[in-house]
């Protein structure tokens, strides 16, 4: 049995989403998200939404791909923020309780690409929180055990953290890095630059490289604040 309520956790990040933005002005709600250049801070629920519509009406070829996830910003592109999130809303009442029942993967990607996107829209809006969510902490883990693989033959890397210890990857520790669960969570999904990572308190063969998963290789090239 799993140690996660999985639909609490995406839960819990709908409703923290949906509490920041439902009462923000349209001026602020078409700012630019500096994590996600090409989007409007409306975009970004809009993916959300148009997410879990997608998986209600079995619309997911390509799913999480760029055209995909585009096609759900373009479709919303001028509803009200308010339409968006009571679609979200609407469609997470069937979507939630099936997130147990996904695919290990597709159920890590849609909970990871949601807090992802959470933190998103507060860096925007210069609104810090739920960095100790247990939405992080689920993500730390699925995205720390990735990094470790990454490492390869270099050895395991040591990740001492705000919860404690991890050690991800193979045989024994090559390296250790002191940061938070948050930090490696946000360098792994590209919001961080190679500068940002490397100036993390590394020990050993530290490789910071590997911390951004492939699929959000390279970092970003400027650094991003949060």
């Amino acid at each position: 049995m799993s140690d996660w309520d999985h639909a609490a956790v995406y839960r819990g990040v709908r409703l923290r989403i949906t509490e920041l933005v439902r009462d923000l002005p349209d001026a602020t709600l078409d700012r630019i998200a500096p994590a996600t250049p090409a989007w409007r801070l409306r975009d970004i629920v809009a993916h959300l939404a148009g997410g879990t519509a997608d998986i209600v009406a079995g619309n997911l070829t390509d799913v999480a791909g760029d055209r995909w996830t585009q096609a759900q910003v373009d479709a919303r592109h001028d509803t009200p923020v308010g339409d968006v999130l009571a679609e979200w809303a609407r469609c997470s009442e069937v979507v939630e309780p099936m997130i147990p029942e996904f695919d290990p993967l597709m159920r890590a990607m849609l909970i990871t690409d949601a807090v992802t996107h959470e933190q998103d829209l507060r860096g925007a809006l210069s609104e810090p929180g739920g960095r100790d969510s247990d939405a992080i902490a689920y993500a730390f883990r699925g995205v720390s055990g990735a990094i470790g693989a990454q490492r390869g033959d270099a050895g395991a890397l040591r990740i001492l953290h705000d919860a404690g210890e991890s050690v991800v990857g193979r045989g024994d520790p090559s390296a250790t890095v002191r940061t938070s669960r948050f930090e490696v969570v946000r360098a792994a999904v590209g919001r961080r630059s190679a500068g940002q990572i490397a100036a993390w308190d590394w020990e050993g063969d530290a490789r910071p490289e590997t911390v951004v998963l492939s699929r959000f290789s390279p970092p970003r090239p400027t650094p991003l604040n949060e």
